[in-house]
């Protein structure tokens, strides 16, 4: 879907694709336009969102319908662009931290939370500097990026390194298939012009066996799998039993 622009980055990282990071950089101030290059995020937000507020809910065993359910708990963004999660997390009651590496998305974000009255704690670094930090939180989400950095297995162990004992991490990414080819590069880039073209390469989307064993390799233990899936006659996102496309899964740290 979406994925982290353009920025100094830290050169002492490996899993940061300098390529992809350019490659979004002049839509970084598009980010709240829903009716521009992020409209599909705009779109797939309602769905997601209500996801992770089950799952975190469920896993923490909160109320879902309270109106802050992820009070107190330390929420990490990662690869958090302009900030379309980071905000409604903040509503919902936990303390934020958005990091993306790049520096334009991450100013972008910046704005537009205080415009909103809201204290998002946003940062221009990367997973790796987090978890070399020693920084721990309690939910990391990893949305819509693992596709999009240069090494994934070390992207994962050091989102893992960040995840508290107890912890849940949720991953939403595209999964290495023939439709996934056909729907979410040839017909949403090229046919129906949702995404710029260039935005996915079909080789770094990862098949649902590599989520789990990159998962397994980080000290991770997989938990729940859903697909997620477009109606294009409703114009909406909804989850399904369709993974073969998008997928969202999570993870936890064991105590």
């Amino acid at each position: 879907m979406a994925a982290m622009p353009e920025a100094q980055v830290e050169t002492s990282n490996e899993t940061v694709d300098t390529q992809e990071i350019a490659k979004f950089s002049a839509m970084a101030a598009e980010w709240w336009d829903p009716h521009g290059k992020f409209r599909p995020l705009h779109k797939f937000n309602p769905t997601r969102l209500k996801y992770i507020r089950e799952q975190v809910s469920t896993h923490f065993s909160r109320d879902e319908q309270v109106q802050k359910p992820l009070e107190g708990l330390r929420l990490l963004d990662i690869g958090c662009g302009g900030g379309l999660l980071s905000e409604p997390m903040t509503r919902l009651g936990a303390k934020v931290t958005g990091a993306d590496a790049g520096e334009k998305n991450i100013k972008t974000a910046s704005v537009h939370a205080a415009e909103q009255g809201l204290k998002i704690d946003y940062r221009h670094t990367t997973a790796e500097a987090l978890a070399q930090a020693g920084e721990q939180f309690d939910v990391i989400l990893n949305m819509e990026v693992i596709e999009h950095v240069a090494d994934t297995q070390a992207f994962m162990t050091s989102c893992a390194g960040c995840l508290r004992p107890g912890g849940l991490m949720i991953v939403a990414t595209l999964n290495r298939t023939a439709k996934a080819f056909a729907l979410a590069i040839v017909g949403a880039e090229y046919v129906l012009g949702w995404l710029p073209r260039g935005t996915h390469e079909w080789n770094k989307f990862i098949t649902l066996d590599e989520m789990r064993t990159m998962m397994e390799n980080a000290d991770l233990m997989p938990g729940q799998l859903t697909g997620v899936s477009f109606n294009p006659l409703s114009d909406k996102w909804s989850v399904s039993g369709d993974t073969a496309v998008n997928y969202m899964m999570t993870a936890t740290r064991p105590a």
